[in-house]
């Protein structure tokens, strides 16, 4: 599996007028991390935390100009203005990308721009040779289970206490999130579980989720 390029994903997965991507470099890390405080700020806690620091960046991030990791940041600028970021994981050996954050700036959540990049990670994926996608979507607020649905994920669990969250001023807690996932290969390419090696729970839960 090998990250797209900027004019690659422009193209798989382009965005309204005035939008574009850019890669991130290691000069705009200290930018980024400002700008997701103001976005976000319940980010200070759980595992997006990552974001809010710069040796994340630096040593586990595929920066531009530098070597690939497995852990991609792609920004959302118009007009030349930082306004958003997209971040996923691409799993080697699995064959799978994870998709760990994005975030839009305010004044831009009406802009579609999260929605356009979300229908177009299939096509990145695809390009990559990626045969699975995943993400834990918040229970906090509906937009990003909206997005994900109507980019054509399923829902398919819940992880209880997977993160932490700002739950009211001062209290942090675990929380449970939404899985989604996205199957790349037909149908043909899964191999269905034999019924006699589920227990009743298991196969209950199979079937609701994945009827034949």
């Amino acid at each position: 599996m090998k990250w797209r390029t900027v004019e690659e994903m422009s193209a798989l997965a382009p965005l309204p007028d005035g939008y574009t991507y850019e890669r991130l470099n290691r000069s705009g890390i200290l930018a980024l991390i400002a700008a997701i405080k103001v976005w976000h700020p319940d980010i200070s806690v759980g595992a997006a935390s990552c974001y809010l620091r710069e040796d994340f960046y630096t040593q586990k991030v595929f920066l531009e100009g530098e070597a690939e990791r497995d852990i991609c940041v792609l920004l959302f600028k118009f007009n030349d203005e930082l306004v958003g970021i997209w971040s996923f994981e691409q799993e080697p050996d699995a064959l799978a990308l994870y998709h760990r954050l994005m975030i839009v700036a305010p004044a831009h959540r009406g802009s579609k721009v999260a929605g356009n990049a979300m229908v177009g990670t299939e096509r990145m994926g695809l390009a990559m040779g990626a045969e699975f996608m995943y993400v834990l979507a918040t229970l906090k607020i509906p937009n990003m289970q909206l997005a994900l649905e109507r980019a054509g994920y399923q829902l398919v669990g819940f992880a209880p206490g997977y993160d932490r969250e700002v739950v009211a001023a001062g209290v942090v807690k675990r929380v449970y999130e939404a899985v989604y996932a996205k199957v790349l290969v037909p149908e043909h390419g899964l191999h269905r579980p034999d019924p006699k090696n589920l227990t009743p729970k298991t196969k209950a839960l199979f079937d609701l989720l994945f009827p034949v």
